[in-house]
């Protein structure tokens, strides 16, 4: 097949960027200073809520919290994170979903049979399969991004439902608690506290200080019961900034998705390069998805993913296309999901305190910038939380269950006018086209 033989020639890759356009980055000082009034506001929602006990909001600084948040957060950083590898290349990759559904199947069909470790091995193959199929139609075969990812997601529902009907509905499996939408249970990954200082933490938070127990609730959560493929997942984050953003490698497939005519020109093999990213994309979201069926539940349960290859891709923009941003979205989407799981309706409606504030800094900065209009709209909105906060004492089922979607829609929003993606991102290639 030759590059005449495409019925669409793909749209002319970009102009070499500039040094305009860029959003700028928040300084050092101002990431802590943003992280203090943080804390001192959860801190502060805590305190005043628990003047009456029917209302008391404890569970939002506590050890326990932020590791059901930590837990929760890393499958959707991780596929995020194999998000920003495919985009930073210029591939967009809507089939996160699919290669997480690939992960949770292929890891705990391994892991019950051998090992949760050789599971979680072969959860990133199977993720990495899925990235191979992405990168074939899409870099190779030039298939819409959006059309190729949609059709992984599908191809994977087909494949695990027919698949696990297969293999764990029979014989052994079936003997071991398998059924046609479930697999046996695999042995635990080992979990790491650090001992002392995990109980001198507890012992600080049970006093209930203000902040003082409530940084020593969060840094207890960091130190207690981690699971090793958690600490995994940090480094991956920690390695990719450096891989991107730090090494020759990282500049020649960053500028595949910013102008691959101009890196062509250069000698870059923008196919090969385009390759490894989806690939490795895949691989993350397979490593997501095997966290949920060997780390969370230690069984693959069908529909296990519930869409958190769509909410790591919402991460991945929160953050810029920068893992440091986008480990904060998967966290604070952790941190939603978490408080409604373990708390309910009482520590949601904390939430609608700490909503008010925030609104009420969003329109002091807006006022600042004398944008009169968003500010008013976020002081009327923020009004009416605090009338909903003051005239209630807890929050409906309904909104409770839908907190950590409200939480994604609000961040996106609010950081979409700050946004700035690859500018070749989505495009198709063709070797050759700027000769």
């Amino acid at each position: 097949m030759t590059a005449t033989a495409t019925s669409t020639p793909p749209p002319a890759a970009p102009k070499a960027a500039g040094g305009k356009g860029g959003r700028s980055r928040l300084s050092l000082p101002w990431i802590l200073l943003i992280v203090a009034g943080g804390l001192l506001a959860l801190s502060a929602v805590r305190e005043i809520t628990c003047q009456e006990a029917v209302t008391c909001a404890q569970d939002l600084t506590s050890a326990g919290q932020i590791s059901a948040a930590l837990s929760l957060a890393v499958p959707i950083g991780l596929a995020g994170l194999g998000g920003l590898w495919s985009e930073r290349a210029g591939v967009v990759n809507i089939g996160l979903e699919g290669m997480m559904i690939l992960g949770t199947f292929f890891g705990a069909w391994a892991g019950w049979q051998t090992s949760p470790w050789i599971g979680i091995l072969a959860g990133i193959v199977g993720g990495m399969i899925g990235g191979l199929l992405h990168a074939v139609a899409t870099v190779t075969f030039s298939v819409d991004h959006i059309i190729s990812g949609i059709a992984i997601n599908i191809l994977a529902v087909g494949f695990t439902t027919y698949f696990a009907k297969l293999w764990f509905n029979s014989g052994e499996a079936a003997a071991k608690g398998g059924s046609p939408k479930q697999s046996p249970p695999a042995e635990e990954i080992t979990s790491v506290t650090i001992p002392g200082l995990s109980d001198w933490l507890a012992d600080i938070e049970k006093h209930h200080w203000f902040l003082v127990s409530d940084v020593a609730g969060i840094l207890g959560g960091l130190v207690t019961n981690l699971s090793l493929v958690t600490i995994l997942a940090v480094l991956l984050v920690i390695a990719t900034f450096f891989v991107l953003w730090k090494t020759a490698f990282g500049l020649r497939l960053r500028s595949c998705g910013e102008n691959p005519i101009a890196a062509e020109s250069l000698g870059v093999n923008v196919y090969k390069y385009k390759y490894i990213a989806v690939i490795v994309s895949g691989g993350l979201a397979g490593l997501g998805g095997a966290f949920l069926s060997l780390v969370t539940s230690h069984i693959y349960n069908e529909g296990q993913t519930g869409g958190r290859g769509y909410i790591g891709l919402a991460a991945m923009i929160f953050g810029n296309w920068r893992p440091g941003g986008l480990a904060m979205g998967a966290g604070l989407f952790g941190y939603a999901d978490a408080l409604q799981l373990r708390s309910g309706g009482q520590s949601v409606h904390a939430l609608l305190l700490l909503l008010f504030v925030v609104l009420v800094g969003i329109a002091a900065w807006k006022a600042y910038k004398k944008r009169w209009i968003t500010s008013s709209v976020s002081i009327v909105i923020g009004v009416g939380v605090l009338i909903w906060y003051l005239g209630t004492t807890t929050v409906p089922v309904e909104f409770v269950s839908a907190t950590p979607y409200v939480v994604t829609l609000l961040v996106l929003s609010l950081s979409a006018q700050r946004l700035r993606m690859p500018k070749a991102d989505g495009m198709r290639y063709r070797k050759g086209e700027g000769k």
